[in-house]
């Protein structure tokens, strides 16, 4: 019977279920009127009538805190529990109709009064007391009252208090979990405006992939070109060198011959073949800094300090990025411009030095 009446004890008085019993969502019991005083405690904005919550609301259990949503009618739109209601009648029936044992009740003893038991209470001291502390002990001069009427007193006080505690958790909690709701907020938020720079940055380096190879390619046209220039007249000295070589084999070969007419009528035809071969005007020359490829500098130091200056921007500057952009554009070309750099971006390529032929220019004078 000892167990059972444990399971009959409310969470909130601590006493036994009073009718009506009230069953929650979760399926604990409550007393109704102590579902009623934590539904106060929890909702203390919500329009009373009658001295009990007449509209909707929510609290929690206070045994598992589950969340429990009320209708219009309040507390009294919970289902009774008929079946504890019923277990109560049948124990409080058995309960009297058996002979009470006689129980030992283990009353505290005044420790000045060793013999007197503590069966008041002193209102001034605040404390328990025994009836010869009033009459003869340090209580005398104190106002006292009976133990049992404080004792119930401050049992309702102590309950009230529970429930206000519950109701303060309830809020509490709640709290909680919208300062936890705004944490993941945060971070989602701050995921995705990340993705949105990245974005932003990862469109900014393939602008500059897409200039960078333009300017490459221009770079490599006139490379291509010079080169292809240096290997053609590369190959007309080659093969004019060439034939210089063998006409002065042919010349060396001469001056063995013996004979003196035949070396005579060699030597004319030959000595025509060397005057012609050392004759060089119809080879091209080299303008002197042809190699040269400096004429493709650029310089970003104006695009530097604007990246370096990147920053978050504001709702207003975003519908001033186009005009932005285009002024800066024009800034960079015209700053450019005064400062004689050469954009390879915007400029088309220098045209190449045309080579001359060595006939317009003054022959090298042999020593």
């Amino acid at each position: 019977m000892d167990s059972l009446e444990k399971q009959l004890i409310c969470p909130i008085c601590l006493e036994m279920f009073t009718k009506p019993v009230v069953i929650l969502p979760c399926q604990h019991n409550l007393c109704r009127k102590c579902a009623n005083d934590i539904f106060q405690s929890s909702n203390p904005y919500l329009p009373t009538r009658g001295g009990s919550v007449a509209s909707g609301g929510r609290f929690r259990c206070p045994s598992c805190r589950h969340e429990v949503v009320l209708d219009r009618h309040g507390v009294y739109g919970l289902q009774r529990n008929l079946l504890v209601e019923n277990i109560i009648d049948m124990y409080k029936q058995e309960y009297i109709s058996r002979p009470s044992p006689e129980q030992k009740v283990d009353q505290p003893m005044c420790e000045v009064h060793e013999d007197e038991k503590i069966n008041i209470y002193c209102l001034t001291c605040a404390v328990p007391t025994c009836s010869m502390c009033k009459v003869f002990g340090a209580h005398k001069d104190c106002e006292v009252a009976p133990l049992s009427s404080i004792y119930q007193t401050q049992k309702t006080e102590l309950s009230d208090r529970i429930a206000m505690m519950v109701g303060n958790n309830d809020r509490i909690q709640g709290i909680i979990s919208q300062l936890e709701e705004t944490c993941r907020s945060i971070e989602e938020n701050g995921r995705r405006q990340k993705s949105k720079v990245c974005e932003k940055f990862d469109h900014l380096y393939s602008i500059l992939e897409d200039r960078k190879r333009e300017m490459n390619v221009k770079v490599n046209s006139e490379q291509e070109e010079k080169l292809n220039y240096i290997r053609r007249l590369t190959r007309k000295y080659g093969d004019h060198l060439e034939s210089m070589t063998k006409i002065m084999e042919t010349g060396i070969q001469t001056l063995e011959e013996p004979e003196m007419a035949v070396f005579l009528q060699d030597t004319k035809p030959l000595l025509q073949k060397i005057a012609e071969a050392s004759n060089t005007s119809h080879l091209e020359r080299v303008e002197r800094g042809y190699e040269k490829m400096d004429h493709y500098s650029v310089s970003f130091k104006r695009e530097g300090r604007a990246l370096r200056n990147i920053d978050f921007s504001r709702d207003d500057d975003e519908e001033e990025e186009d005009d932005d952009e285009v002024a800066v554009d024009a800034d960079v070309r015209a700053e450019q411009t005064a400062s004689g750099e050469v954009d390879s971006l915007n400029e088309a390529l220098p045209p190449l030095l045309p080579p001359q032929p060595l006939s317009t220019r003054r022959p090298a004078t042999s020593s």
